[in-house]
C-alpha cells in the first residue's frame, strides 16, 4: 500500500488549477501522468531580467522596460508581422508579433497607455526591438515581473510560463515526510531536507542553484539513486533466497573445452570460474557476462551448459533476433554434439511435426539445451529440468520476459550476456541486481582493425578502393549516418547511399533498415552472412551483429555524429578472422574538438571498456553512450555523470540498510518504504528504463 502522506503526489494532473481536457495531454507528455511527475520536472535554467531603458540595453539579453505606447503599424500583409511602435523618454522600441495577434493588441493597448514590457532584446536594422514580449502589462503592475525567473522545458501549446505555475502548485502539494536517510551523512554532506532541496528546485536564486552538482540537486539525486539501488538490491536478495540447483565443474564440460581449436583467455577462465562458482553455491546465480562483441561470452555460456548436461539437466539460451539465435547455434551444437550434448535451435519459423520433435526432446529431458528466440517462453514450451537461461543482450529483454524463461523450471540460474561496454562508475545503475564478470581480453587469432579518419570529400576514394576489395573477393558494411529523429528520413539517407554503390558496384549491395519485417531483415542478413551480397548498406537502427568473418572493411558514414562506444561495436562487426581488415570512419569536416578526440582515440585504442570510460569523459551529462536503448535507467533527477561519486555510496547504502533491517520495519525503514513508493521502484516491479 502507497503511504497514504503521498497520496496529494499521486493524483492525476487534471487535479492541478488550469489543467484541463486540452492542457491535460500535452502536461502528461512532457512530465507525466501525476502530479509528482510534474514536481520532478527539474527547471532548464534561470533567466535574468534586467530593468533598463531604451538608450542603456543590451542586445541579446532579456530586459524589462516602462515605455508609453506611440501607435500600432498594421501589417501590409498576412505574411508580415504586427509592430507597436513605443516610447520611453531615451529612444524608441519596436513590439513586433507574428501570425494571429492583431486588432486585439489595439484594444489592450490603446496610443498613449503606459505598459511594462519584457523580452530579449534584439536590433533589426536601425530598431531596437523585442519579439514576441514575454510580459506586456499596465505599468503599475511592473512588481509582478519577476527579476528571476525559472525556465522549464516547455512544449507547442504549453509555454514555461504556465509550467512554472504548475510546478509550484505541485510543490504547495508536497508533504513533509520522515527523513530517509541517515542524519550524520546529511550533515557531512551539508545536505537540505528533502522539502527544502525540492523548494530551492522550483525557487533557484542563482544559475549556482540550477545546477548538478548543487547541494539540492545533489540531495534529490541521491534520494533517487538510493531508491533505485535499494530495489536493485532487494531483487539480488530475493533471488538468493531461492534455493536453485547445486551444479559441480564436470569432466564432460572439461573434454568440451579441451576439444575447441583454440585456448580459452585468461579473462575466460576467470569468469567461468565465477559462474561454475555460483552454480555450485545452492543459491539461484544472478550474473552478467560482460565484454565487446567477439570476446567470447557465448563459449564460457557453453562450457557452463555443458556442466548443467552433465547434471542431468537443462539449459535455454534465448537470443533478441533469429539471426543472433542461429549464431549462437552454429557456435555450440557441434563441440557440445561431440560431446553427446543434444542442443536444438526453437524460433518463430518452427512449424508442424519438426517443431513439435523438438518440443517433445525438451519435454522428456532428451534434449539438454535450447537456443532460441522469444519463442523460448511461450507457453506451449516446457523443459524437464530447465536449470540455467542464458539472455544475449539481456537488456533488449523485459524484465517479465527473462521472468518468463525463469519460471520454465525450479530455481532457475540466470546467466545475462551484454556487448555494450558500461563504465564501472555506471555499471551499478544498470546491473546492479547482477554480479558481473567483465572479458576484457580478446581471443587469440584476432587481427586488430586498422582504422582511419577520411573527410567526406574523399569518399570518391573509398568507393573506389571498395570496389577493387569486392573485387577480390572482399566483404563490406556501410553504416549509414542517425541524420534526423525520422527513422523514414534515415531510411531515404540509406536507400539513396545504396543506390549510388550499386552504380559503382552492380548488384551486389544490399540494404536493412528499422522498417523492414524481421524476416525480410534476416533474409538480407543472411544472404550477407553467406556471401551473396557484398556490401551491406544499413542504418544504425537494426542489429548488424551477425558474424561474417569474411567481411574485413567496416565504412561509417558522418562518424562525427555517433558516439564512442557506438563507433567502436560497429567495428566490432570486422576483424573477425586472421585477414586483415579496415575500419573507415568517413567525417564531415571541420570537426570540432571532441569529436577530433572521439575518432582519435578510436584509431588509438580498441579496449572497449577504456573506450566508454573516456566516452563517459567527453560526453559529460546527459545520455552518454546512448545508454537508454540498453536497459539504463530514465532517471528524473540524478544525471548519472554529473552524481556518479553518489552511486557507489547509494549502492553500499542500501546493501547496509538491507543487512540491518532486511524487512525495512525499523523507524527509517518505515521513512525507506515512503521514498521507495514516492519513485515507485519495487523489486520485481523494475522495468529495464528503471
Amino acid at each position: 500500500m502507497r503511504p497514504e502522506i503521498l497520496s496529494p503526489l499521486f493524483a492525476p494532473v487534471s487535479t492541478l488549477k488550469g489543467v484541463g481536457a486540452r492542457v491535460a495531454p500535452l502536461l502528461e507528455k512532457l512530465a507525466g501522468p501525476i502530479v509528482r511527475d510534474v514536481l520532478f520536472l527539474a527547471p532548464s535554467g534561470l533567466v535574468r531580467r534586467t530593468p533598463t531603458t531604451v538608450d542603456q540595453v543590451r542586445e541579446g539579453e532579456v530586459q524589462t522596460l516602462i515605455v508609453t505606447i506611440d501607435q500600432h503599424q498594421k501589417p501590409g500583409r498576412r505574411d508580415l508581422p504586427w509592430k507597436i511602435r513605443a516610447f520611453d523618454g531615451t529612444g524608441f522600441l519596436t513590439l513586433v508579433w507574428f501570425k494571429g495577434h492583431g486588432e486585439h493588441l489595439i484594444a489592450k493597448n490603446p496610443a498613449g497607455s503606459k505598459r511594462v514590457v519584457s523580452g530579449k532584446v534584439d536590433r533589426f536594422g536601425s530598431e531596437i526591438q523585442i519579439v514576441h514580449p514575454d510580459y506586456m502589462l499596465d505599468a503599475e503592475r511592473a512588481a509582478e515581473i519577476p527579476q528571476v525567473e525559472t525556465v522549464y522545458p516547455a512544449t507547442a501549446g504549453l509555454p514555461s510560463r504556465t509550467i512554472r505555475k504548475l510546478a509550484l502548485e505541485a510543490l504547495d502539494r508536497a508533504p513533509e515526510p520522515a527523513e530517509w536517510n541517515d542524519p550524520a551523512w546529511l550533515a557531512r554532506e551539508k545536505l537540505p531536507g528533502w522539502r527544502d532541496a525540492l523548494t530551492i528546485l522550483h525557487n533557484p536564486m542563482s544559475e549556482a542553484d540550477t545546477a548538478p552538482l548543487s547541494r539540492a540537486r545533489r540531495r534529490l539525486a541521491y534520494d533517487e539513486l538510493l531508491a533505485h539501488q535499494l530495489a536493485l538490491a532487494q531483487r539480488k536478495a530475493e533471488r538468493r533466497s531461492h534455493p536453485a540447483p547445486v551444479i559441480a565443474a564436470h569432466p564432460l564440460s572439461e573434454a568440451t573445452e579441451k576439444a575447441l581449436p583454440y585456448k580459452l583467455t585468461g579473462a575466460q577462465i576467470r569468469s567461468l570460474s565465477e559462474v561454475r562458482g555460483d552454480l555450485a553455491s545452492g543459491e539461484r546465480m544472478s550474473r552478467l557476462l560482460q565484454g565487446d562483441v567477439g570476446a567470447g561470452k557465448t563459449v564460457v555460456a557453453m562450457l557452463a551448459m555443458a556442466d548443467v548436461a552433465a547434471a542431468g539437466l537443462q539449459s535455454a539460451l534465448m537470443a533478441p533476433t533469429e539471426i543472433l539465435a542461429r549464431q549462437h547455434f552454429e557456435t555450440i551444437a557441434g563441440p557440445l554434439a561431440a560431446q553427446g550434448v543434444k542442443t536444438v535451435l526453437l524460433t518463430g519459423r518452427d512449424k508442424g511435426s519438426s517443431r513439435a520433435e523438438k518440443l517433445r526432446g525438451l519435454a522428456d529431458g532428451s534434449t539438454h539445451v535450447a537456443v532460441g528466440t522469444h519463442a523460448l517462453f511461450q507457453d506451449e514450451v516446457a523443459f524437464k529440468a530447465l536449470a540455467l537461461a542464458v539472455v544475449d543482450e539481456q537488456h533488449r529483454f523485459g524484465v517479465n520476459e527473462r521472468k518468463r524463461l525463469q519460471d520454465k523450471g525450479a530455481g532457475v540460474h540466470l546467466l545475462a550476456m551484454s556487448a555494450t561496454p558500461i563504465p564501472r562508475t555506471l555499471e551499478l545503475t544498470v546491473f546492479g541486481d547482477l554480479d558481473v564478470s567483465r572479458l576484457d581480453e580478446k581471443p587469440p587469432g584476432r587481427t586488430p582493425v586498422a582504422t582511419r579518419a577520411v573527410p567526406m570529400p574523399r569518399m570518391g576514394e573509398i568507393v573506389e578502393r571498395l570496389r577493387r576489395a569486392v573485387g577480390s573477393g572482399a566483404q563490406a558494411f556501410w553504416i549509414c549516418p542517425l541524420v534526423t529523429e525520422s527513422e523514414l528520413m534515415d531510411l531515404a539517407n540509406a536507400e539513396a547511399r545504396a543506390a549510388a554503390l550499386r552504380k559503382v558496384l552492380g548488384s551486389s549491395v544490399g540494404l536493412v533498415h528499422g522498417q523492414m519485417a524481421s524476416a525480410e531483415k534476416d533474409a538480407v542478413m543472411a544472404d550477407f552472412a553467406d556471401g551473396k551480397i557484398a556490401v551491406l548498406v544499413a542504418t544504425t537502427v537494426v542489429e548488424v551483429g551477425v558474424n561474417v568473418p569474411n567481411a574485413t572493411i567496416m565504412v561509417i558514414e558522418q562518424a562525427e555524429r555517433f558516439g564512442l562506444a557506438q563507433l567502436h561495436q560497429l567495428r566490432g562487426r570486422v576483424g573477425r578472422s586472421h585477414r586483415e581488415s579496415a575500419c573507415v570512419l568517413l567525417y564531415d569536416p571541420p570537426l570540432s574538438q571532441t569529436a577530433e578526440k572521439r575518432l582519435d582515440i578510436l584509431r588509438k585504442t580498441d579496449d572497449g571498456f577504456a573506450i566508454a570510460e573516456l566516452d563517459l569523459e567527453l560526453r559529460g551529462g546527459g545520455d552518454p553512450l546512448g545508454l537508454r536503448q540498453s536497459g539504463f535507467p530514465a532517471y528524473r533527477l540524478a544525471d548519472p555523470v554529473a552524481h556518479r561519486d553518489l552511486i557507489a555510496t547509494a549502492a553500499d547504502d542500501a546493501r547496509l540498510i538491507l543487512a540491518r533491517d532486511p524487512k525495512l520495519t525499523s523507524e527509517r525503514g518505515q521513512a525507506l518504504r515512503t521514498l521507495q513508493a514516492l519513485f515507485d521502484w519495487k523489486p520485481e516491479g523494475l522495468t529495464d528504463a528503471g
